[in-house]
């Protein structure tokens, strides 16, 4: 009965490795189906070259497996937190890819430098706190999870598909677990350009406001004119 859940899901993984997100076995992608209550996402450690469909291992929204033969990602807490912190989510990527990693081990949010980014995100990408060390001790991926939410309390995770853990590295989100491996993608370009911007111009300021706020609200906005708009 998850068949076509997992089928998803594998394809979905393997956008990481035909980005280049993904380092050796770094890196998952879940989906949730929302009507069954409950999300598939890869296993633990298997080599992304081995990996079937078969391999995807589902989950309740407590954690229980409820099929599959192998253990599911060491990150399958921070997903399930995440599911539940932000209900209108259906998919979430997480790599270790060059330079979104980067940024979050420099603890530094991806400035809006340049009209990219609000194509993706209305302001800058934001970077939680450090996890304390009783937080890491004691729960570390539920906890990782739960920073992340902590750091949207006052954002949209619809507007701002993506997060840097400090110290970590990031977190995407989409409709689809396809999307947020798209989001991924989109977020490791964004903090390359920042990252070559500030190399050149290393004063180089934030856009301007007006001018983010244009290309976002013209792809995202009640009035987006962006692409080809739905079939009637």
């Amino acid at each position: 009965m998850y068949e076509d859940l997992k089928k998803r899901v594998y394809e979905a993984n393997l956008r990481l490795v035909k980005y280049g997100l993904v380092i050796l076995t770094f890196g998952n992608v879940s989906e949730i189906d929302r009507e069954k209550g409950v999300l598939a996402i890869k296993p633990s450690g298997v080599d992304y070259e081995r990996m079937t469909p078969a391999d995807m291992v589902v989950l309740n929204l407590e954690g229980r497996v409820v099929d599959g033969h192998l253990r599911p990602s060491s990150d399958t807490p921070t997903h399930i937190y995440l599911y539940k912190s932000f209900p209108g989510i259906r998919g979430i990527a997480h790599a270790h890819s060059d330079y979104a990693t980067a940024f979050a081990q420099a603890r530094t949010e991806i400035p809006c430098l340049g009209t990219t980014q609000p194509d993706f995100a209305p302001g800058p990408i934001p970077v939680t706190r450090e996890l304390s060390e009783e937080e890491v001790s004691s729960d570390y991926e539920l906890n990782t999870g739960k920073v992340i939410a902590e750091r949207f309390a006052l954002l949209d995770p619809i507007q701002y598909p993506a997060c840097l853990v400090a110290g970590h590295g990031p977190f995407a989100w989409g409709k689809s677990g396809s999307e947020a491996a798209d989001n991924l993608l989109d977020l490791e370009k964004i903090a390359k350009m920042a990252f070559i911007t500030r190399l050149i111009n290393p004063e180089a300021r934030p856009l301007k406001d007006y001018l983010l706020k244009k290309h976002f609200e013209r792809k995202h906005g009640p009035k987006a004119y962006y692409g080809q708009g739905k079939e009637k």
